[in-house]
């Protein structure tokens, strides 16, 4: 079984359950082949995400998810664990999921399947990579 940590810096309610997150790392780790051995997960405000982005990306802007994977090519190809920290932002996934006109359930579902898939060694920086790992995401919250 998968060693999670989950933290919430936001200050915000989060609907996912540890159930949740156990039933979607299952479901991504079957249907990839993979084995996750630990998972940090933290949920932090625009704020919080902005710093992350600032510190470790360069970045400036608010995004609904950071993945940081731990693990080098051979442990994400082999079963011996993939481990990794998964920052979400609280304030962008519930704007998201109204904007999409989606469950909010739903959404705290497809961004941290969204973050798995990363940790599998999933990208989507081109329009055709996002609409795959977008039907992958279908898939295992399904």
């Amino acid at each position: 079984m998968t060693n999670i940590e989950i933290y919430n810096e936001s200050g915000q309610e989060i609907p996912l359950t540890k159930d949740h997150f156990n039933q979607l790392i299952q479901a991504v780790s079957s249907g990839e082949n993979k084995n996750f051995a630990w998972i940090e997960i933290v949920y932090v405000d625009e704020e919080g995400i902005v710093e992350v982005n600032k510190k470790f990306l360069d970045r400036n802007y608010v995004t609904d998810i950071i993945t940081f994977s731990y693990s080098d090519e051979s442990q994400v190809l082999d079963m011996s664990g993939i481990e990794g920290t998964i920052y979400m932002c609280n304030q962008r996934i519930i704007e998201q999921a109204t904007d999409l006109g989606v469950e909010l359930l739903e959404e705290y579902k497809r961004i941290f399947v969204h973050g798995l898939l990363h940790l599998c060694g999933y990208n989507d920086d081109t329009d055709d990579l996002k609409l795959a790992m977008s039907g992958l995401e279908n898939k295992y919250i399904e």
